[in-house]
């Protein structure tokens, strides 16, 4: 079972918000918007997007990370570097 397995309901509905925003931003450039309008709901999409992936590393941690945490040894250290490389990746975009 997958760490967001008890919000899945919430993350598809906070996924297709993001796509209806993201078609949005399509048809701004269609509509030749001006840039800085087009900028600010760039920024909102981005945001929502990074709202997503917070709550799924939360969710892995308080899942995925804390049954490798009971089996320790090497499966610990291989969620952990997972994590860690997934925040890494949060952390530059």
């Amino acid at each position: 079972m997958v760490g967001y397995a008890s919000s899945k309901d919430d993350q598809l509905k906070r996924l297709r918000r993001i796509e209806g925003q993201v078609r949005g931003l399509q048809r701004m450039v269609e509509e030749d918007t001006y840039c800085i309008d087009v900028l600010t709901q760039v920024s909102a999409a981005t945001k929502a997007l990074q709202s997503v992936a917070l709550g799924l590393l939360e969710d892995h941690m308080a899942h995925c990370m804390v049954e490798a945490a009971r089996v320790g040894g090497a499966e610990q250290e291989a969620k952990l570097r997972e994590a860690a490389d997934a925040i890494a990746r949060l952390v530059r975009s």
